[in-house]
């Protein structure tokens, strides 16, 4: 016969001596075990020993066990005095429950062999306690793996459940996602947004104060096409201290150990974890800006580097035309030195050996009157001989040299004349700096327009003007002469044209205006720029080089000026 155990639920219809029976202590009993009671008489008892925890699952899982509760309690209410009616409703249940079918029994056995952790224990997906070869007291212990994420197969939910005793630092791909420091506690991070198709390093940062240590880790990974787990286990490698960068490596050198399980989940001394889980926020990808991406960077530097590149290139460029600028000056220097000492002096001399001449001969004498003529001639020589030296000397490159330059020769043009000169200067313009052209085409262009007024214009005022605007020089030659009718003037003279295209060449212009009794009006404008210092020293200090090489007769000598 089949013994069934009772427990403390049949009711208080129960006999008293049943329920001393069933209530009373067995020494005999082993931790674990309870008293089958078999009730075959008021006064007799059979004992038999199961086990309490497969009794308790037997009756949890069998359902019959409440039906058989029910029929026992009204069998025992009815005849409570007489043990022969107690008897024959225990026979009554029993034979009812031989005659139960086959499922019932096998539901039974299914709730024996259900498993110790149910499906949504914490601790599954987790591995064994793993360390080092060795175990020391104020120890780090440095744990790397790597696993692969395909590309074609999309990561649903992705969970990480470890601890460590007692303390870690877990990385993933060399980001911190999280520490801890109570092993009995299990910590929980869901990293389903950083599952990335590719190659993914683990990387944690155990240490142990002292006694016992380890590390036990799951990785559960839910894929379209089912999951996959990476458990704390001997695959793991163990990073020497003191290797930098190893939370991002994804190859381990093969000096790296492998780790070493110390005990399976649960064995001593951590058998009483996990006390608590702990869930942590859902990490998220960091949010990386375009300016901070590789591509972005390395675009970056190579413009950086392109347009340094182009600026030390066009640096040479000027540091190059400055030193042809330094090269040309000096031979304009040298140019001009040369026909100051060479030429002037030759004609300075056949000047005066013609004036001696000219003193020994009679007033009356034609070859005085000859011999005056090219005296003449050859003052008009050196007149021409010092503009050409003033224009080659670089020292009068200034706008201010050519203004005083052009009053000086005007006072002298005009003094044989009834023609007063004005002049009216704007002080802005004094820093301008006039190229070699320049100088020589001002200087022409403002010649032939004197010569002009003297010959036709039968002005007796005249008035010079010397302007800056939006940068340009604006010379500005005026007269109150007898003026002319502009469309009977001929285009095709000569000193206008000559005019126009001096000016033309340097990409100015010459804009001649008049109206017969209101005299002329003639403009000449020219694009320059203003001077500025030059910021390369070693040309600064090439500068007092070119006024040493100038002769100081040269910087006093005045033009001497001669009327045409």
């Amino acid at each position: 016969m089949r013994p069934i155990a009772l427990g403390p639920d049949c009711g208080a219809s129960q006999n008293r001596r049943s329920d001393q029976r069933r209530n009373m202590v067995w020494p005999h009993c082993s931790a674990g075990f309870q008293p089958a009671v078999s009730p075959t008489s008021s006064r007799q008892t059979s004992l038999r020993l199961r086990p309490a925890s497969a009794f308790k699952r037997w009756r949890v899982g069998n359902p019959r066990y409440s039906r058989l509760e029910a029929c026992a309690t009204m069998a025992v209410s009815r005849r409570a005095r007489s043990g022969w009616g107690v008897l024959l409703g225990f026979g009554l249940v029993l034979a009812w429950l031989l005659a139960a079918p086959a499922q019932d029994a096998d539901h039974g056995t299914q709730a024996l062999t259900k498993p110790a952790y149910p499906d949504d224990s914490p601790t599954n997906g987790l591995g064994s306690w793993i360390w080092a070869a060795t175990t020391s007291d104020r120890q780090t212990c440095q744990f790397w793996k790597t696993f692969e994420v395909p590309a074609n197969n999309p990561v649903k939910h992705a969970r990480i459940m470890m601890t460590v005793d007692n303390e870690f630092t877990l990385y993933l791909d060399g980001r911190e996602v999280g520490r801890g420091a109570e092993w009995r506690e299990l910590f929980e991070y869901d990293v389903s947004l950083l599952m990335s198709p590719g190659t993914h390093v683990l990387a944690v940062n155990a240490y142990n104060s002292s006694s016992s240590a380890g590390m036990v880790f799951g990785l559960r990974v839910d894929f379209t096409n089912g999951p996959v787990e990476i458990k704390s286990d001997e695959s793991w490698r163990i990073v020497p201290e003191g290797t930098k960068g190893w939370e991002r490596r994804t190859r381990a050198p093969k000096t790296w150990p492998e780790a070493t399980i110390i005990a399976p989940l649960g064995s001593e001394p951590w058998q009483e974890m996990p006390v608590r889980v702990n869930s942590m926020p859902t990490l998220e990808p960091i949010k990386v800006f375009f300016w901070q991406t590789g591509w972005f960077q390395v675009s970056l530097v190579s413009l950086f580097g392109l347009v340094l590149v182009i600026s030390l290139r066009l640096l040479a460029q000027v540091a190059l035309h400055r030193k042809e600028q330094w090269l040309l000056q000096q031979e304009r220097m040298r140019i001009a030195r040369d026909i100051h000492d060479d030429l002037g002096s030759r004609m300075t001399q056949l000047v005066l050996h013609g004036e001696v001449a000219q003193s020994e001969l009679p007033s009356e004498s034609e070859t005085r009157s000859q011999i005056d003529r090219i005296c003449e001639e050859a003052r008009g020589i050196l007149s021409t001989l010092d503009e050409i030296l003033w224009a080659l000397n670089p020292k009068r490159d200034a706008f201010r040299d050519f203004t005083s330059f052009i009053c000086g020769y005007a006072q002298v043009f005009f003094k044989p004349t009834r023609i007063q000169c004005l002049f009216d200067v704007d002080p802005s313009v004094s820093p301008v700096m006039l190229t070699l052209p320049q100088k020589r085409a001002l200087l022409m262009v403002i010649k032939e327009t004197l010569n002009n007024i003297v010959k036709h214009s039968e002005a007796t005022e005249v008035i010079i003007q010397v302007k800056w605007q939006a940068q340009k020089v604006l010379v500005v030659v005026s007269d109150n002469g007898k003026g002319f009718d502009q469309a009977s003037l001929d285009p095709g003279r000569n000193g206008l044209v000559n005019m126009s295209q001096r000016m033309s060449e340097l990409g100015g212009a010459c804009i001649m205006t008049s109206q017969p009794g209101k005299g002329c009006r003639t403009e000449f404008s020219i694009p320059l720029r203003r001077a500025r210092r030059t910021g390369w020293g070693w040309i600064r200090k090439m500068r007092p080089a070119l006024d040493a090489d100038e002769p100081s007769h040269q910087n006093k000598r005045e033009p001497n000026f001669v009327s045409q």
